[in-house]
């Protein structure tokens, strides 16, 4: 079964959505048989590589929010992070553009290091103030990551993987993916928002059930041969 998750880094639910599904994902029986597989996405590809200004002027200026409104919404998401274990800071995200941050995930996908990439930076921009947009501190963490340091240095010098994202981005707009974070099972099933973790471990197990049906070992037996095996059910038990 294959996950596929639109998320974009600078999206404080999605790294709450990220925790939820974790959780049950980790419940999840057949787990071990779950591909997962983090798309790109931008709220705002506008955004300059670096924003002059702190995440409450952000929003209140570009997006129109008054100033009390961003902040008692701070306070709610912040109040959601922390139910999963996360310790947003409002006050120290550095605002930037995540365009060569997603760079860096693909990068770290063809390493098999996507999560962790990923789950490193949603964690460095809300938890701990890092600028994710500064080649410097991509560099670093493409280091911590174990990834060859001339591939890293190459996201700056080259659009290695820029069509990769913008093909993601691309994607979301032909399947109607309007917001983040959106999670798509096997191409039939989607959920958007970060649900609970009991609405992600329902779904998960409605796509199991519809891609392994059951099937029926004595199907083709006659009916007396089929009642050999003994069954009870509502109306009493076979005799």
């Amino acid at each position: 079964m294959k996950i596929e998750i639109w998320s974009d880094v600078a999206c404080p639910w999605c790294y709450i959505g990220k925790r939820r599904f974790e959780a049950a994902l980790a419940a999840f029986p057949h787990r071990d048989s779950v591909e997962v597989q983090w798309r790109s996405y931008q709220l705002d590809p506008s955004l300059p590589e670096h924003y002059d200004g702190t995440e409450l002027d952000y929003l209140s200026t570009r997006k129109g929010m008054a100033p009390t409104q961003v902040s008692q919404m701070f306070d709610h998401v912040a109040a959601q992070a922390k139910g999963e274990g996360l310790n947003y800071r409002f006050d120290a995200v550095v605002v930037a553009n995540s365009f060569t941050a997603h760079r860096l995930i693909h990068l770290a996908a063809a390493h098999g290091k996507q999560d962790a990439a990923k789950e490193r930076l949603l964690s460095d921009h809300f938890e701990h103030g890092k600028d994710i947009g500064s080649r410097d501190y991509l560099a670093e963490l493409g280091a911590e990551l174990g990834l060859e340091a001339g591939e890293v240095a190459e996201l700056f010098t080259s659009d290695k993987y820029a069509d990769d994202v913008r093909h993601d981005v691309a994607e979301a707009r032909a399947l109607g993916i309007s917001g983040v974070p959106f999670f798509v099972i096997d191409r039939k099933f989607g959920l958007s928002g970060a649900q609970p973790s009991a609405t992600f471990s329902a779904a998960l197990e409605q796509a199991w059930q519809e891609s392994h049906p059951l099937v029926m070992v004595n199907a083709g037996e006659t009916e007396d041969a089929a009642k050999d095996g003994g069954a009870c059910g509502p109306d009493g038990c076979a005799v």
